[in-house]
């Protein structure tokens, strides 16, 4: 499993890479739209080897859970990564303005912060599905327990990204001056 996640790690950025690139240096827009669909495609691959690898046989491990959260991460942070990467390719190749940076002080970090929250708590709860569904589709508990220990995981990094966001509300990192 270890090798198809990279796989699929690296086909994620190939795939961006090229979109940006037909977009920005070429100007094939359709062609752009068309790379940047696939980016998905990459993370069910992802999910349907996964599937088949347990429906086959094998016994659950980690790398399993990894798919599964890989996939998760995609699907609550895919879209602002990838729209962050547009914004710095529109900048350095098409003279689009610099893309802001995220905000350090007060009332901004802290909505950041949240927002990052928000999309943690996406990631988390998509994982945890994914890991439910691919339990009941390879359809032997016994076999898929190793994915058990994904859920106390997701619930551990949402809570620090949890008390990250609230820290920065209740304690606002402020500007010296």
């Amino acid at each position: 499993m270890v090798p198809i996640i990279i796989a699929g790690e690296i086909g994620f950025w190939v795939l961006l890479a090229l979109a940006l690139a037909a977009r920005y240096l070429l100007r094939w827009r359709t062609a752009s739209t068309v790379l940047l669909i696939g980016l998905p495609l990459t993370d069910l691959v992802i999910l349907a080897t996964t599937v088949h690898d347990l429906r086959s046989g094998a016994v659950a491990d980690w790398s399993h859970g990894l798919a599964a959260a890989y996939a998760g991460f995609s699907v609550g942070y895919g879209h602002a990564l990838v729209r962050r990467a547009d914004a710095h390719a529109a900048h350095r190749f098409a003279g689009g303005e610099r893309p802001a940076r995220p905000p350090k002080y007060g009332r901004e970090r802290a909505a950041h912060e949240w927002r990052i929250f928000g999309r943690t708590l996406v990631a988390a709860v998509v994982t945890v599905a994914l890991i439910a569904g691919v339990q009941w589709l390879a359809g032997d508990a016994a076999r898929t327990a190793g994915l058990d220990q994904w859920y106390p995981r997701m619930a551990a990094v949402t809570g620090i990204s949890l008390l990250i966001a609230a820290s920065y509300t209740l304690f606002p990192k402020r500007e010296r001056g």
